[in-house]
C-alpha cells in the first residue's frame, strides 16, 4: 500500500484515508472485485482513481469508469487532468476524430482512466475494443459508478445497466468494483445477482452524515414556508430544491428569482442545451438555487451545497438519502428540509398503484414509501430512524442535530379521532353507497353544514359533528397515518376517494393505537428558525463575505476571499467548476497559514505535487498581495 499512499499524498494531496478507503483501494489494487456503498462525499471516486493509477504503474493497463452523466464525466476528467493524471471520457460531445484518437489510445493502454456510460460500454463495437485490450494485457479494471441503477428496487433503476452482466461474462479476470452511496438490503442483494458480484467483497461505510440536519415539516403554505427556511438559513447559499412537477418547478423557480435569488429551473421538459447552461451555471457559479425534478442530482459533485429542500416528498427513503446527500459534501454544516401533506402520499400511492408494474412490485415500493412516512411522522430521532432503515445501529438515543431532537414536539394519541374518521368513511358508503373523497370525509367529522353535506344528506349520520373537537390540520395526521398503516386505502380510479381495509378493523376495535407528533407552531414548523445556527456572513449575497468552512480572523479573512476570487478566475478560464481547482476547505487553510514559500503549502490537504507545480507561485502572489 506504500505506493497507494503515495499517490493520495503526491497526486491528491491528502495526508491520510478516511473510513474504509485503505481496504477497499488495497483490495482492489490486488485485483479483488468489490461492492463499495460509502455516502456522498465520502470519497467513493478515490477508492478506483487510485488502483487505476497504481495498477497503470504496475503495467496493467486502463480502468474504464462506466458512469451515466455526461456532466460527472467532464468534471472528474477534469479533475483528475488538474490532479496530473491521464484520464479521458467517450460521449456524444465528442467529435468523430476526437473519439477515435481516444479510442486508440485506450486500446494500447496509454490512458489511466476513460469514462464512458454504460449504454456504450455495451455495444459490439466497445466491446471489440475491450477484447483487443484484453489480447494486449491492456484492460486493468472496470469501475461501475452509481451502481444501484441496475437494481429495481433502488430509486433510480435505468434498464441499460442490466447489460453490463456482459463484463464478467466475458472478461472473467478483469476485477470489477461496483460504488453507490444508497442501497438498502433488498437493493444490495439484487446488485449482487444482476451484476454477478457474488464474489466481491462488500464494504459498507456508516451512512451517517452528521454535518446534515434533517428537518422535516408539515406542509401549510408550503412556498411560504420554503422562502422562510432559505431566506433566514441559507440567504445567498447554493442549494437545490426539489418539486415533484416540471410546472411546479417553473413556478418556484421564478418566485425565488422574484425574491432576488439567483434561482433556475431544471427538468426533463426543458431544452437540453438550457438544462446544460443551467447545470453548468449552477456548478461554476457561487450562491445559485437550482430547483428540478429528481432528473436532476446524480453525479453533482458541488461540494458547498449548503441545503436541500424537498416540496414534495420522494418515493422512498433512498430517494430522500440520495437527494438529501448532495448538500454538504465538504464536510460543512449543511440543511435537508422537506414540507410533505396528506396529498403527498395519496399521489405517491396512486403512482404506485396505477404503474404497470407486477403486484410483488408494488408491495416493495408501497413498504418503501410506508418507511418514508413514517420517517416524516416520527417523533424520535430523524437520524436514528434513517440510518435504521440501512441496517445501521446509531449508537445513542439523539443526534441533536435534528428537528425532533433540537426542538421536541408534544405527542398525542390519536386512537379516539382515527376510530371516529373510519366510522365516518363506513357510515358514509353504508348511506350513500358510494365512496367520497378526504375533504368531504372530515367536514362531516367536524359537523360542517356543507352544500355537499346537506346534498347527500350526511349531515344526518350518526358520527356528523362528533369530531368537531379536531382541527383539520390534526385529522389530516390521522389520516396520513391510517393510510400508512393500511388502515384505510386511497381509490385513484375513484377521484382520490377513501375506503377501509382489513387494516380498520384493528383500529375501529382499539387493538392498534395511533400515536402522533403535535404540530409545533413558530417558525420552526413554519419553515425554519432563523437563528438557530447562528450563521455568520451570507456567501455568494451582494456586498457580504464569503463564509469560510472555518473560523477566521480578519487578515485570513481577506486572504479567503482574495484566493476565492483568483480561484475563480483560473476556474473560468479552465472551464471548470471552482471546486475541481480548490476546495474551499484547501483556501480556508492556505489563508490561516498565510504561506510564504512552496514549502509552507506543503501538507496543506487537497495539493498535490501537479497543483502546487502549476498553482503555488500564484498561490503565494494572491496571499501576499
Amino acid at each position: 500500500m506504500n505506493s497507494a499512499r503515495v499517490v493520495l499524498r503526491e497526486t491528491f494531496g491528502f495526508d491520510a484515508f478516511r473510513g474504509p478507503q485503505q481496504d477497499v483501494i488495497d483490495h482492489v489494487v490486488g485485483g479483488g472485485d468489490a461492492l463499495v456503498l460509502m455516502p456522498t462525499g465520502g470519497g467513493k471516486s478515490l477508492c478506483y482513481q487510485i488502483p487505476a493509477i497504481v495498477r497503470q504503474s504496475a503495467g496493467l493497463g486502463t480502468t474504464i469508469v462506466i458512469s451515466p452523466l455526461i456532466a460527472l464525466m467532464h468534471d472528474q476528467v477534469g479533475a483528475l487532468h488538474e490532479a496530473g493524471v491521464s484520464a479521458a471520457f467517450l460521449n456524444s460531445t465528442l467529435t468523430m476524430d476526437e473519439a477515435a484518437q481516444i479510442e486508440r489510445q485506450m486500446v494500447r493502454g496509454e490512458l489511466t482512466l476513460i469514462y464512458a456510460a454504460p449504454e456504450r460500454v455495451t455495444t459490439p463495437r466497445f466491446l471489440a475494443q475491450l477484447d483487443a485490450m484484453v489480447e494486449r494485457g491492456k484492460l486493468s479494471l472496470f469501475a461501475i459508478d452509481e451502481v444501484h441503477c441496475v437494481s429495481q428496487w433502488g430509486h433510480d433503476f435505468r434498464p441499460e445497466y442490466r447489460a453490463l452482466t456482459v463484463l464478467h461474462e466475458r472478461y472473467p479476470s478483469v476485477p470489477r468494483v461496483g460504488l453507490t452511496a444508497t442501497a438498502d438490503a433488498l437493493t444490495r442483494e439484487d446488485i449482487v445477482e444482476r451484476l454477478q458480484l457474488q464474489g466481491a467483497r462488500a464494504f459498507v461505510s456508516s451512512f451517517d452524515r452528521p454535518n446534515i440536519r434533517y428537518t422535516i415539516v408539515e406542509k401549510r403554505e408550503a412556498t411560504v414556508q420554503l422562502l422562510r427556511f432559505i431566506q433566514g438559513e441559507h440567504d445567498g447559499d447554493a442549494g437545490i430544491v426539489y418539486c415533484q412537477s416540471r410546472k411546479r418547478v417553473e413556478e418556484i423557480a421564478e418566485t425565488l428569482c422574484q425574491q432576488g435569488m439567483d434561482a433556475l429551473p431544471y427538468h426533463a421538459g426543458l431544452d437540453a442545451r438550457v438544462r446544460q447552461d443551467n447545470q453548468n451555471r449552477f456548478l461554476r457559479d457561487e450562491g445559485v438555487v437550482m430547483v428540478a425534478t429528481i432528473a436532476f442530482g446524480m453525479g453533482i459533485d458541488k461540494p458547498d451545497v449548503r441545503f436541500v429542500a424537498h416540496l414534495d416528498m420522494p418515493k422512498n427513503i433512498e430517494a430522500y438519502y440520495q437527494e438529501t446527500g448532495r448538500a454538504g459534501r465538504d464536510g460543512a454544516a449543511a440543511d435537508a428540509w422537506m414540507a410533505y401533506g396528506l396529498q403527498d402520499v395519496v399521489n405517491q400511492r396512486r403512482m404506485i398503484d396505477e404503474s404497470p408494474a407486477g403486484d410483488d412490485f408494488k408491495q416493495v415500493m408501497r413498504g418503501k414509501l410506508d418507511a418514508l412516512l413514517g420517517l416524516a411522522e416520527a417523533t424520535d430521532c430523524r437520524r436514528v430512524r434513517l440510518l435504521h432503515y440501512f441496517g445501521e445501529a446509531y449508537g445513542r438515543p439523539t443526534c441533536q442535530n435534528c428537528d425532533n431532537c433540537l426542538f421536541p414536539a408534544a405527542i398525542w394519541d390519536g386512537t379516539d379521532a382515527a376510530r371516529k374518521l373510519l366510522s365516518t368513511i363506513y357510515r358514509v358508503q353504508q348511506t350513500s353507497g358510494i365512496t367520497f373523497g378526504a375533504g368531504h370525509i372530515m367536514d362531516i367529522l367536524r359537523g360542517k353544514a356543507t352544500e355537499k353535506v346537506a346534498q347527500h344528506g350526511h349531515n344526518g349520520i350518526s358520527t356528523f359533528g362528533i369530531g368537531a373537537a379536531f382541527s383539520e390540520q390534526q385529522l389530516r395526521g390521522v389520516l396520513r397515518q391510517l393510510i400508512a398503516i393500511n388502515a384505510v386505502s386511497v381509490d385513484a380510479q375513484a377521484f382520490n376517494t377513501l375506503k377501509l381495509t382489513e387494516g380498520s378493523r384493528a383500529v375501529l376495535k382499539g387493538e392498534v393505537a395511533v400515536q402522533l407528533r403535535a404540530s409545533v407552531s413558530g417558525a420552526v414548523a413554519a419553515g425554519g428558525e432563523r437563528s438557530r445556527r447562528g450563521k455568520g456572513g451570507k456567501s455568494g449575497a451582494a456586498g457580504a463575505k464569503a463564509r469560510a468552512p472555518v473560523p477566521l480572523d480578519e487578515a485570513a479573512q481577506l486572504r479567503y476571499e482574495a484566493l476565492r476570487a483568483w480561484r475563480a478566475e483560473v476556474a473560468r478560464s479552465h472551464n471548470l467548476p471552482a471546486y475541481v481547482i480548490f476546495h474551499d476547505a484547501t483556501l480556508a487553510q492556505i489563508a490561516q497559514r498565510a504561506p510564504g514559500s512552496l514549502d509552507d503549502l506543503q501538507g496543506i490537504s487537497g495539493i498535490g505535487a501537479r497543483k502546487l507545480e502549476a498553482y503555488g507561485d500564484e498561490v503565494l502572489r494572491v496571499v501576499g498581495l
